[in-house]
């Protein structure tokens, strides 16, 4: 303590903090006082952007490593006693820093990876991701020697004549202020509005004609292809040049010298258009400046352009706090909704108390902190400083995800190709980090924002909000919707320069990207489901759409019996046992039992089946099949017994095979010792040595409908379709041909009676046998899987594979009946099975909140189709997703007001704890898009149903 009394300086910081203390506690009140954590990253942030010329990162490890290689090449260049090497060393480290290298090692990697493993390289989650060549490669090894050599040359040309070099370093800033000017244009070009204001003369008027105008803007997109070779590959060289020829780099001991030039020869690189504006404004007021001023004199270049980078950044952030601040309070008296008594007082007390709202914009530029409006009202706060991201946690790794996500994981990696063309253009104006873009398609909200930017690459971060129609959420997307149709669906007679009508609001359109992802479109299928002539054709439909995909699937399925013909009986007709529709397997007098009354066969009211599900039986396990031989008496059904074996001497040994089991299901009980009185079933052979390959599978064999009931539902078999399906097979590929197998099959009577069987008992088990049309409500529950109770129910649920592909039988028939009623009717079998097909390959049918919908659009199905029920209406409506190159329009958001926002929902949830999911400041603010951004925060403070992990992108 004696050492310190007698230290002014320590004296006068004891004072300073004492006063400062006093405060904390109302700085971290105003929410002014940053988390250690926020200040710690704020703090690299600001260094590695402004001192070294680097960019924020996409993520906090990225940004530590960044920032202690930035800082190593500044302190290194300082001891490198060659001015020539010093120079090369800042050039090469500006170069090599600027480039995506974590994305360029992790490519490298997997190529070593995939080169090791061979084949197995298709296992590696990267390959689905554009990898980085051995073109790109050489691309910036050829542009790293191309900037050392001319970096070395013009610093040893300009040791020898002082003149020579002044002139020409004159001569490079003039060729800049033209490349500036130039690119400016390039880029405005691009954009529908001119610095966000005036009209586009010469972007196209409508977008909606959507061949016109992607052949218009082909124009502009080979005029984006010669502004970013000149931001690319001239700008830099130029720039470059102009840097090594400057006469502070004969001196490099100086800390001045090697921090300026390290973060100019940095800039160049990372930012490119920025230090392009820096070295020209430098470069001008050198040239309209005295000698002797204090800038010249003074200051070498590197600092200046150090300078000048933070007045330019600073004078940017103070524009746009302006024009949130000027917009709020704007808002606060126009807007009817937001207009009180409180709101009409607080704006006439910062009208007059404005020079201190001044100062708090002010000194939230300085800090580079966001402006925080107090509950979203004219009530400004200071911030507290923190990085880019405005969120601790790491970027992509939580969203609300919900039903609706997948549509967004679908659009992402076609978006993100979309988006790279527009960024090279320049559509999408400036890039920097901490730039926030609204996009917008139907009812599809897309947040993007830029995580950090360098040479020829840029990260970025694609939120999808919520589809849900909330009245704060619709209020705000019609507001969305009107400023992007003002300037993209505009008509002929419209002035070629006109204003941006929506200038006050915060969203200034850009551009519309063209990208490949599903349109939504729902309709009331009133009218086709309720129609009784539409339902009465329903049930011939169904039992053909069931013969079709039966056959389709035991024709691509390998066959499970194809052993048994290479077996010891080669040669010889293989035998199946067939419950025979002409043959009764038990007493007539049994058949007719009141037992069999049909009452039994359908319980189903169609008046409850929005009801709870009928309960689906799960009983036994397959412990009912046994060996059948001729000769052998049946068990009673469900009972284990063995049967009698015939024994070895008798006549016509029959080997013992799975395929001569068959499963006894639904006969009439028989008295004990009275099993000898069953009938015989013989063992059916088929009459064509092929008919194996189309056979059903074992298990669909068995029986459960008593044979009187059969024999009277066979009549709905449509016998011509069968044997038209089977003709159009393109299945065989043996020595015969595939007509002649086709037409011995179509006439093998014991293939046919096998679906026959199997067909029926499909078409009963899904909504029973009497000839009464289906109505509309079951037609809904048999499509959602609800199944009403027969019979038949347990033997269909007990077959999961049958079960579904009566499923999608019934789905597909319910589609057709729709078509018909749109198109027109369906002339001949040829029309239907080209229906079948389409549907079979084009088509996913089936329910919303199915796994296989997610799967289908993951897999992008050119079609998909619901069938649903609103309640509210009483209507059933259909629901079609198409695959199909569409517009999305896409604006620039003011990321100021974005990010007082964001710091105003952070500030009210964690310090004045207000969790009220209905509190004021998220309501719906037209001009602020309040509630849409409040959505895109991060979890838990937002609700983004989906989130993407950093995406770069490469901007050639």
């Amino acid at each position: 303590f004696k050492f310190m009394v007698n230290i002014p300086a320590l004296e006068q910081m004891n004072q300073i903090l004492h006063i400062l203390f006093i405060f904390l506690p109302f700085l971290w009140a105003a929410g002014t006082l940053p988390p250690p954590d926020a200040l710690f990253l704020w703090a690299m942030e600001q260094i590695l952007e402004f001192g070294l010329g680097g960019s924020s990162m996409s993520t906090h490890l990225r940004l530590l490593v960044m920032f202690i290689i930035s800082a190593g090449t500044a302190i290194t260049s300082y001891f490198i006693p060659s001015t020539v090497g010093a120079v090369l060393f800042m050039t090469g480290l500006g170069f090599l820093l600027s480039l995506n290298l974590t994305d360029m090692g992790f490519d490298f990697k997997h190529s070593v990876t995939r080169h090791k493993i061979g084949a197995k390289s298709k296992a590696l989650p990267s390959c689905s991701k554009k990898q980085f060549t051995w073109k790109e490669c050489l691309f910036y090894i050829i542009i790293l020697v191309l900037a050392l050599l001319e970096t070395s040359s013009l610093h040893h040309f300009a040791g020898f004549s002082q003149i020579s070099k002044s002139s020409s370093q004159i001569i490079f800033g003039y060729i800049l202020v033209i490349l500036l000017i130039i690119l400016w244009i390039l880029r405005e070009i691009q954009s529908v509005y001119i610095i966000g204001i005036f009209r586009n003369p010469f972007y196209p008027k409508d977008v909606q004609p959507m061949t016109i105008f992607l052949e218009k803007q082909t124009r502009l997109m080979r005029i984006g292809i010669a502004r970013r070779i000149l931001l690319t590959l001239v700008s830099p060289f130029a720039m470059i040049a102009f840097l090594s020829l400057d006469s502070s780099l004969q001196e490099l001991h100086s800390v001045s010298v090697s921090i300026g030039f390290t973060r100019a020869f940095r800039m160049v690189w990372q930012n490119t258009e920025n230090a392009l504006l820096e070295i020209v404004i430098v470069s001008a007021v050198h040239l309209i400046s005295s000698t002797d001023l204090w800038w010249n004199r003074s200051l070498d270049t590197g600092i200046r352009l150090l300078v000048v980078g933070i007045i330019r950044d600073r004078l940017i952030q103070f524009v746009s706090k302006l024009q949130f601040a000027v917009t709020l309070l704007l808002a606060s008296w126009t807007e009817k909704k937001q207009r009180r008594k409180t709101t009409t007082t607080l704006c006439i007390l910062n009208i007059v108390f404005s020079p201190f709202v001044l100062v708090f914009i002010v000194f939230s530029t300085l800090l580079s902190s966001p402006l925080l409006p107090l509950f979203t009202l004219p009530v400004f706060l200071v911030g507290f400083p923190r990085p880019i991201q405005s969120w601790p946690g790491a970027v992509g790794t939580a969203a609300c995800v919900c039903a609706d996500t997948v549509f967004y994981y679908q659009m992402v990696p076609r978006l993100t190709a979309a988006l790279q063309t527009a960024m090279a253009a320049g559509s999408l104006g400036l890039l920097s980090p901490g730039s926030h873009y609204l996009g917008r398609f139907q009812d599809r909200l897309i947040w993007i924002m830029i995580l950090e930017c360098g040479y020829t690459y840029c990260c970025i971060n694609i939120k999808g909000l919520e589809l849900q129609e909330t009245s704060c959420h619709t209020a705000e997307a019609r507001r969305v919707d009107e400023v992007f149709e003002s300037a993209f669906e505009q008509e002929e007679y419209t002035n070629v320069c006109s204003l941006n009508e929506h200038f006050g609001n915060v969203l200034t359109p850009c551009t519309v990207l063209p990208v490949k992802l599903y349109s939504d479109a729902r309709s009331i299928l009133s009218g086709i489901i309720d129609s009784h002539e539409n339902l009465a054709e329903f049930k011939g439909d169904l039992v053909k759409v069931l013969v079709w995909i039966l056959i389709q699937y035991c024709s691509k399925r390998p066959s499970m019996e194809e052993n048994v013909h290479k077996t010891e009986n080669k040669g010889q007709t293989p035998l199946l046992i067939l419950p025979a529709l002409n043959t009764s397997p038990y007493p007539k007098s049994l058949e007719d039992s009141d037992s069999l009354n049909s009452e039994t066969f359908d319980d189903w009211s169609d008046d409850d089946i929005f009801d709870d599900e009928p309960t689906i039986k799960k009983e036994k396990e397959e412990k009912d099949q046994l060996k059948d031989f001729p000769g052998t008496n049946f068990p009673l059904p469900g009972s284990i017994v063995e049967s009698q074996r015939v024994d070895d001497h008798s006549t016509g040994t029959v080997p013992e095979n799975n395929l001569y089991r068959a499963v006894i299901l639904g006969y009439p009980a028989i008295d004990k010792g009275k099993q000898e009185d069953m009938a015989y079933i013989p063992l059916m052979e088929f009459s064509c040595s092929h008919s194996h390959l189309l056979s059903l599978p074992k298990e669909w064999r068995s029986a459960c409908i008593p044979n009187s009931k059969m024999k009277e539902m066979s009549s709905l078999f449509p016998e011509d379709w069968y044997q038209f399906v089977l003709r159009q097979l393109e299945c065989f590929h043996s020595e015969e041909k595939a007509s002649n197998v086709l037409e011995e099959i179509a006439k093998d009577k014991v293939l046919k009676d096998f679906y026959v069987h199997t067909v029926m008992t499909c078409y009963f088990s899904l909504f029973g046998i009497d000839n009464m049309i289906p109505s509309p409500g079951l037609i809904l529950s048999v499509y959602s899987g609800v199944l009403p109770w027969s019979v038949a129910l347990d033997w269909l649920t007990e077959k999961p594979e049958l079960f579904q592909l009566a499923l999608k039988a019934f789905r597909y028939t319910l589609k057709l009946m729709i078509d018909k009623a749109c198109l027109g009717p369906i002339e001949d079998f040829k029309e239907l099975t080209s229906f079948l097909e389409e549907y079979e390959s084009d088509w996913y049918i089936g329910l919303v909140s199915d796994e296989k919908w997610k799967e289908a659009i993951l897999q992008e199905k050119p079609y998909l189709f619901s069938l649903g029920y609103d309640p509210s209406m009483g209507v059933y409506t259909g629901r079609v997703l198409m695959l199909q190159e569409l517009l999305i329009q896409v604006g620039k958001l003011n990321a100021e007001a974005v990010r007082g926002q964001w710091a105003n929902l952070s500030w009210e949830l964690l310090y004045a704890t207000n969790d009220d999911e209905e509190r004021y400041s998220i309501q719906a603010h037209p001009l602020l898009l309040r509630n849409l951004t409040i959505q895109a925060a991060d979890p838990p403070l937002g609700y983004p149903i989906y989130s993407s992990e950093p995406l770069h992108i490469r901007l050639y």
